[in-house]
């Protein structure tokens, strides 16, 4: 138990709250933020946010919240101060989520990604905290999982080489999903270029679609993203191409293979990618170590790993790249009719 306990409220009580974790065995490391609050030990988690009535009750229950409402409303006649308010309702609500929840003065705002659907809203509302002196944390996970520490230390230390090429796999929207790919490139290997955009599919979300994309780093790294279909089945893979090996990220993440160059024993002057070496990392750490780093933050001063800086630079290019890919499409269909 740590010494100082951070006042917490959840705006939403669904899968990212808590939802994931129902059917998870105890032991298990959190995927929702209400399980990730208590395990930590640093939080009370106190009071919840949720519309549906059957859902909070629920949510109150099963970990053990004393307060829940309907709305932010019928919170803010009570006058309950807060240390840390978790955003988890669906995105479209997050920019008037976050208006309120700056009006109940919390140390700390930690927001699922995206902070809202658009990059000037998102821009408004993270110049709102910063004139607040309200700290944001914006959950793109990745940032705060230890193996992505890791091979991030890895590859700027040069124990891989240079990067030669990056290609990626993703489906179920540019924002939603493909914003996860870029903050995770952005990570790994530094801010990034569009080069060329391809063909929008509307496998999920009507307003959001996947897209495939060409982009390179400063360095001129060349990133290939593809896309899959979400009405298939779901993927989000990364493989990074090095003058040392190759590093596959497969299977969101849960299976990681590394394969390093190393002269052939059958043809001299040649070298060849081994055997790889497989990590099947069946649990994420990511929301373990990101209350850990909110609660470092608010004791100690600590830097946020994932804050508004970060996910504006990734809405930035998901946005762009949406933008570029529904004008070709809209020419294409103008040039079609004349």
């Amino acid at each position: 138990m740590k010494n100082i306990r951070l006042n917490v409220l959840i705006i939403g009580c669904g899968n990212i709250a808590g939802g994931y974790d129902d059917a998870q065995p105890n032991e298990n490391l959190p995927l929702g933020h209400a399980k990730a609050y208590i395990n930590h030990g640093g939080f009370e988690l106190s009071t919840c946010i949720e519309p549906d009535a059957q859902k909070r009750v629920a949510f109150q229950k099963c970990w053990e919240v004393a307060r829940g409402y309907e709305s932010m409303q019928s919170l803010l006649v009570n006058g309950f101060a807060f240390d840390v308010i978790s955003i988890c309702s669906p995105t479209q609500q997050h920019e008037k989520d976050i208006q309120i929840a700056i009006s109940l003065h919390p140390k700390l705002i930690f927001c699922e990604k995206p902070v809202t659907p658009a990059y000037e809203t998102s821009l408004k509302c993270i110049k709102a905290c910063q004139e607040a002196t309200i700290q944001l944390a914006v959950n793109y996970s990745r940032r705060w999982s230890s193996q992505v520490t890791a091979l991030s230390e890895e590859l700027n230390n040069g124990n891989w080489g240079m990067v030669r090429s990056v290609t990626g796999i993703y489906n179920k929207g540019i924002l939603n999903n493909g914003s996860h790919m870029i903050d995770l490139l952005q990570c790994l290997i530094g801010s990034l270029q569009i080069q060329s955009v391809g063909k929008a599919v509307y496998d999920h979300w009507s307003d959001d679609p996947s897209v495939d994309c060409v982009l390179r780093n400063q360095h001129g790294v060349p990133v290939h993203i593809n896309v899959a279909d979400a009405r298939d089945y779901v993927i989000f893979e990364l493989q990074i191409v090095t003058e040392k090996g190759v590093i596959s990220i497969e299977d969101g993440g849960a299976k990681w293979r590394f394969r390093k160059a190393q002269p052939s024993s059958h043809l001299a002057g040649y070298q060849f990618l081994n055997e790889a070496e497989t990590i099947h990392q069946l649990q994420s750490d990511a929301l373990t170590n990101a209350v850990a780093n909110i609660w470092d933050a608010l004791t100690y001063g600590k830097p946020l790993l994932s804050d508004g800086s970060n996910a504006l630079q990734a809405q930035l290019v998901c946005e762009r790249i949406k933008q570029l890919a529904t004008q070709a499409h809209s020419h294409k269909q103008t040039t079609e009719v004349i």
